[in-house]
């Protein structure tokens, strides 16, 4: 049993930042390395500690303000491509975005930075991780729970 759990190490590769004009499309890198399908993963993606993008058991829910904006390229999935696109850039989405893949005891991070092409820089992903309390990745986990619960509370009522 422990053979085939060798087998299932990854880790997670993103780009420091991405760029966008405001109303395109972006999709801000991410990918398990070596490719090892996603599917049967849990892939959370955050902006900075709140969780906007939940995938799990094939299921996806998203936070208010990012509905029908933010998806995931399920056919991509399959080859280790977890990147989220993002449609109609705004100036209040730019930050640092962090992807989050869970399988069994793993999890594995990687932070990717979203700028305005007009705008000043922000800080970059690695940069943001490096800085990140311990309070922020609290954060995060609480974030990522409330809207698990919040999809199963809809699942079950809708």
């Amino acid at each position: 049993m422990a053979e085939s759990r060798v087998h299932t190490q990854f880790k997670l590769t993103s780009e420091d930042y991405v760029e966008a004009d405001v109303g395109e499309e972006v999709t801000l890198p991410c990918h398990l390395s070596p490719d090892t399908s996603a599917v049967a993963t849990t892939i959370r993606w955050f902006k900075e500690t709140e969780c906007i993008y939940l995938y799990q058991n094939g299921q996806v829910t998203e936070r208010s303000g990012y509905e029908g904006r933010v998806s995931l390229i399920t056919q991509e999935l399959e080859r280790g491509n977890v990147s989220l696109r993002l449609r109609d850039f705004r100036r209040s989405d730019r930050g640092v975005y962090i992807c989050q893949v869970i399988h069994g005891e793993q999890k594995e991070e990687a932070a990717v930075g979203l700028w305005d092409r007009e705008g000043a820089e922000q800080p970059s992903g690695s940069q943001y991780l490096l800085h990140e309390t311990q309070e922020d990745k609290l954060k995060r986990e609480a974030s990522a729970g409330e809207l698990g619960k919040y999809e199963r509370v809809w699942r079950r009522e809708g």
